[in-house]
């Protein structure tokens, strides 16, 4: 991208002119979404790193912008930057869109003098996020449709196929077979009584609602989460390198420890792993050290216990951690493409054999009938 930057006041002069500012005009209007943050960051690092200011880059980014809401919110952070805030001051009046880890992180940038640095490093955390977002969507994006489109097949044949078979079946008046039977009940009872399934769905629906938010139930199925065979596997290891990948960004700009791991409770709303790291918090705080937290807890895999006292030690923390958020990223990536493998042919398994006993269940009577008026 070959802009100039270095005239602030002429760049903004020759906006309408310039070609090269198309470039920023990526989104139409609407709401603000992680996009654009990360559009936003990732001008706000080539504009600064091209030798503009702070002040000088926000003036640019938001001439340039024809988002409604972005132009909007830069402008606010442009005229607070001009009245003295810093730019994490400015930035926290906007925390539907920039996370405390950002604001945080943003902070430390602007007081050590690494601020384009910072910038770097938040957009790198950005696209890891989206991976990992994107392997975790891939990998329940099949089953969840088959699943759906498995019940819409079967309401369909219970309420549309099955009864045209009923009225056969009965004047026939010969002895059905008990899968019939079943299926033939099963539809009746939703053609008559599909108002009563339809209420059970939704009192289903407020039940849930209301488990959810007793406290108690919430933190049994947190830690539920967190140690099922299968789950817990797989959501522990998301919620760790998520954890070990803001530790690593938060130690590496100078972010204190204890700072670093309340950036992290924050950052996740499974309670379990919440109090776990409240409880790494308080060993730090007391002297403990880090190593401690991750040895006592169940469902942290050895490897990352072994991982976090190397490094507490060696005084490489931010690089430990890193690299484990590397590692188990990619060890997550496998697990549910694994996952997924096995998932899909057993659900369509599944689904063959549900189709075969509909099919058995029109076919049979049909022979046994043929048979009889033969």
């Amino acid at each position: 991208m070959a802009i100039d930057f270095t005239d602030t006041k002429t760049e903004k002069s020759d906006t309408k002119s310039d070609p090269s500012a198309s470039k920023f005009k990526l989104f139409s209007d609407g709401k603000l979404t992680a996009n654009h943050r990360k559009f936003f960051t990732e001008q706000l690092a080539l504009l600064i790193e091209t030798g503009n200011t702070l002040h000088g880059s926000l003036e640019i980014l938001e001439t340039q912008s024809d988002h409604a809401e972005l132009k909007a919110m830069i402008l606010d952070l442009h005229e607070r930057v001009t009245k003295g805030q810093t730019f994490a001051q400015a930035l926290g009046n906007h925390k539907k869109l920039f996370s405390q880890t950002y604001i945080t992180l943003i902070d430390a940038g602007e007081q050590g003098g690494y601020l384009v640095t910072v910038l770097g490093h938040l957009l790198e955390m950005e696209e890891k996020r989206e991976e990992l977002k994107a392997m975790m969507v891939s990998a329940f994006t099949y089953p969840i449709i088959l699943t759906g489109f498995s019940i819409l097949v079967v309401v369909f044949v219970l309420t549309s196929i099955f009864p045209k078979f009923t009225v056969l079946f009965s004047s026939s008046g010969t002895q059905l077979p008990m899968i019939t039977q079943v299926l033939m009940s099963a539809s009746d009872f939703m053609i008559n009584y599909w108002w009563a399934l339809l209420g059970v769905v939704v009192m289903l629906g407020f039940y849930l609602k209301m488990l959810f938010s007793q406290p108690n139930f919430r933190r049994w199925f947190d830690y539920t989460l967190l140690t099922a065979p299968v789950a817990g596997a797989l959501f522990t290891r998301l919620y760790l390198t998520h954890m070990m990948r803001l530790l690593s960004l938060s130690l590496e700009n100078g972010v204190s420890l204890i700072d670093a791991l309340t950036i992290c409770k924050d950052a996740t709303h499974n309670q379990s792993f919440q109090n776990f790291v409240e409880k790494l918090v308080s060993n730090v705080s007391e002297g403990k050290g880090l190593g401690l937290g991750f040895r006592e807890t169940k469902f942290v895999p050895t490897l990352i216990k072994q991982m976090i006292q190397t490094g507490e030690e060696s005084g490489k923390l931010s690089l430990v951690t890193g690299r484990i958020a590397d590692y188990y990223q990619k060890e997550l990536a496998k697990k549910l493409s694994m996952l997924s493998k096995i998932i899909e042919p057993a659900m369509l398994l599944g689904m063959g054999v549900f189709v075969a006993l509909i099919v058995s269940a029109l076919i049979l009577p049909i022979f046994k009938l043929s048979s009889t008026m033969n």
